[in-house]
């Protein structure tokens, strides 16, 4: 676990989800490579999908289809309704928590932390895969992508977050697993935790400024 030298009082902690809570890389590359198929495109090993996901699905499809087409509005339209279909019957085949995360957030719990979730998922499957998962854990809020709202790394949705909290921004650590999430943390004014066990890794954290680095979810229980 990496550290500043200072210290400071967090009463407040807002998630990214893909990545960083839960495991969702299998479902949605099984689900884009269905769509790319449909369209007779070429399909990535799911690896491939850690740096293409996290900036909404509208993106996810833009970075999947062949680059000659990927400013055709129509074919992108295409793309995104099968991908829809497809997710609507995956996204909770095999997407799960990580390792050791019901256990840190019963214990966020315990403390009296507030909590909440800040992702660039469409906000129906965001809402519904805590529910399912975490449905006993006390959330202030669980935004996904929105109409009207700005997508990370934008700051609306962190700030609206910490505003239901009640706290200061610098009063919250932003916990996330991409340059996107830290850039967000940063935008909002708060503290940042890059988690090294999701879809990027430390490189793209150090990179862009995270405060602290947590190795495991017991690294953030340290922080607080």
């Amino acid at each position: 676990m990496d550290r500043k030298d200072r210290k400071k009082e967090y009463k407040g902690i807002i998630f990214d989800l893909d990545g960083t809570l839960i495991n969702t890389l299998e479902d949605l590359a099984d689900s884009v490579n269905e769509a790319l198929e449909r369209m007779g495109y070429p399909v990535w090993p799911t690896e491939a999908y850690r740096m293409k996901v996290g900036r909404g699905f509208r993106n996810l499809m833009e970075n999947s289809v062949p680059e000659a087409v990927r400013e055709d509005t129509a074919v992108i339209d295409r793309m995104l309704g099968f991908f829809v279909e497809a997710y609507d019957r995956r996204y909770m085949k095999k997407s799960h928590p990580y390792e050791g995360i019901d256990d840190l957030l019963d214990e966020l719990a315990a403390r009296g932390i507030y909590m909440a979730v800040n992702s660039n998922k469409r906000t129906d499957y965001t809402e519904k895969l805590i529910d399912k998962l975490f449905h006993r854990i006390p959330f202030v809020g669980v935004f996904g992508e929105r109409a009207g709202v700005p997508k990370k790394p934008d700051p609306a949705g962190a700030l609206e977050l910490c505003g239901r909290m009640g706290l200061k921004p610098e009063e919250v650590l932003y916990v996330g697993d991409s340059g996107t999430d830290i850039k967000t943390g940063k935008n909002a004014g708060m503290d940042t935790i890059g988690v090294g066990w999701g879809f990027r890794g430390f490189g793209e954290l150090r990179e862009n400024g995270a405060v602290y680095l947590a190795e495991s979810v017991k690294d953030i229980l340290d922080i607080l």
